[in-house]
């Protein structure tokens, strides 16, 4: 699993909540985040660099628990890069997952996105849920200080309400009548106290974290071959572009991991 940073440890605690017997390499490269304020084609360039080395590692599947990441560069791995890489091998992201649960979900058919401005600008949400499901309203906000509010451990701060509270009028102003919210980043369940509070009780929210996680057990599922050749001895291994100090500090916010193991490594 490859993420830009922290957030994606929010899918992992899911997926190995479900599917516990599986090997994982968690790779996150936090000493160049975050990437939601980044151009594509750099984003593209990072997270190609992570699949590869991820890709040399043994991992036959990678998932892209990052949705800048997923809405930025996986089209384009996907067909141009994955080819020539290993055909064999398989990279998912994971707004097709929280797309697809989308339309069992809303009652009236209009939809908010809160993500980072990177999403945002992709419009992959919009782009992913209309290919589904064509009749569905989608507005969209960017979050841009959510994420900082998480790493630097103040998301059930008071000087949060103000931010959290701002960036939901916002979407609701350009549409009242949502009825269902995509938190389309990672990092954003760590929000969800806050963002409960300050969204009417009539709204449905989605975190990704169980939808990705029961799409991924449907997909090894359907492809036998892929399943075979995953690895099963419960083990989770991190890789940091970061000191392993600094992401052992910072990933005890996102996830409760007693003997972490973690090893840095550079990315080119």
């Amino acid at each position: 699993m490859f993420d830009s940073g922290y957030g994606g440890l929010t899918i992992l605690a899911k997926i190995r909540e479900l599917m516990p017997e599986y090997d994982y390499i968690y790779l996150g490269d936090n000493a160049r985040t975050p990437y939601g304020t980044r151009s594509f084609e750099v984003v593209y360039e990072f997270t190609l660099q992570a699949v590869d080395k991820l890709f040399r590692l043994g991992c036959p599947l990678v998932i892209l628990a990052c949705n800048t990441a997923s809405a930025k560069a996986l089209r384009t791995i996907q067909q141009v890069n994955l080819p020539l890489m290993d055909p064999t091998r398989r990279v998912l992201g994971v707004i097709r997952p929280t797309a697809e649960c989308v339309g069992e979900i809303t009652r009236n058919r209009h939809v908010g996105v809160l993500a980072t401005s990177g999403t945002i600008r992709s419009e992959s949400y919009l782009l992913e849920i209309h290919k589904l499901f064509p009749g569905i309203v989608v507005s969209g906000e960017a979050c841009p200080l959510w994420v900082p509010l998480v790493e630097n451990n103040e998301a059930r701060s008071a000087g949060a309400d103000y931010f959290v509270k701002q960036h939901i009028n916002r979407l609701l102003d350009k549409d009242p009548e949502i009825d269902t919210l995509i938190l389309g980043c990672t990092h954003y369940p760590l929000l969800l106290d806050k963002i409960r509070q300050f969204t009417p009780s009539h709204i449905r929210i989605i975190a990704q974290g169980e939808y990705v996680a029961e799409s991924l057990k449907d997909y090894l599922s359907r492809h036998r071959e892929m399943d075979a050749r995953c690895t099963k001895g419960g083990t989770c291994r991190f890789l940091t572009t970061e000191s392993k100090d600094k992401f052992e500090e910072s990933a005890s916010i996102f996830l409760q991991l007693q003997d972490m193991k973690v090893e840095s490594i550079a990315l080119e």
